[in-house]
């Protein structure tokens, strides 16, 4: 897939070159971004770029797919926020539903709630959400513009890994999800969510730089890292930055 060249701002272009990513100028007919990003805006994106952050099984039993199914946006939240399909419901404080724009071209998908989403009833908030928002902003686009949502809607206890069985109990949920957004591209976030997603268990390393297909409308997944990752392995924001590129491009097709 050839490369987007991107006219940056001198500023932005400095954040880019402070990770050791060389970014030609734009030449004449070559894509530019659609809008310039604002002064504020350019700080976040300068975050996630160049800024590091310290980081401060019950046997389950999926649903029937056919039972949510056929559920529009309310009856699939209702339902979402009665279950008891796995063990995960007696710990956690609520579920998680996720966030945004019901009608995005983009759906951005993590593994599972940590603490505070847990509290909030919110996906990706705290200092990782902090670093989501920025690298969305680093493509143009704000948290209200696309839709976030996780593999799993309850928190796991002590925030460990999701088992195969509590992700496959919620997984109907997040296919309805899939279905009622019809999004143009899915932005997988950290090992969790690719392996889940596309029923793999290879390493992220090599699913990412590739485009995936899902389901039977063949939708575009690109793989990247979790932010929580990008927060203890800054060196990767450079990797991460090749994956949104990607993002942009498809959502451009």
């Amino acid at each position: 897939m050839p490369e987007t060249i991107y006219r940056l701002s001198a500023r932005r272009r400095r954040y880019l070159e402070a990770m050791g990513i060389t970014v030609a100028p734009a030449a004449a007919g070559v894509h530019a971004e659609s809008a310039a990003i604002s002064e504020p805006a350019q700080e976040v994106v300068g975050d996630f770029l160049t800024t590091s952050y310290p980081l401060p099984v019950e046997p389950t039993t999926a649903l029937d797919l056919k039972s949510v199914s056929t559920l529009d946006w309310p009856q699939l939240e209702a339902q979402v926020a009665a279950c008891t399909a796995c063990g995960l419901h007696k710990g956690r404080t609520q579920t998680v539903f996720g966030v945004g724009n019901r009608e995005a071209q983009l759906l951005v998908i993590g593994e599972a709630p940590g603490a505070t989403e847990d509290r909030q009833g919110e996906p990706f908030v705290g200092r990782a959400g902090k670093l989501l928002d920025a690298m969305l902003l680093a493509i143009n686009l704000q948290r209200k513009e696309v839709f976030i949502a996780n593999i799993i809607k309850c928190r796991p206890p002590k925030n460990r890994d999701p088992s195969q069985e509590e992700a496959a109990a919620c997984r109907p949920y997040l296919q309805r999800q899939i279905e009622l957004i019809e999004p143009k591209v899915i932005l997988a976030v950290g090992r969790i969510a690719a392996h889940n997603l596309l029923e793999t268990e290879q390493a992220i390393g090599k699913l990412r730089g590739r485009v995936h297909t899902l389901g039977q409308h063949n939708l575009s997944v690109v793989v990247t890292y979790h932010p929580a990752y990008l927060l203890r392995n800054p060196k990767d924001k450079a990797k991460a930055w090749q994956d949104l590129k990607q993002v942009t491009q498809l959502m451009r097709q």
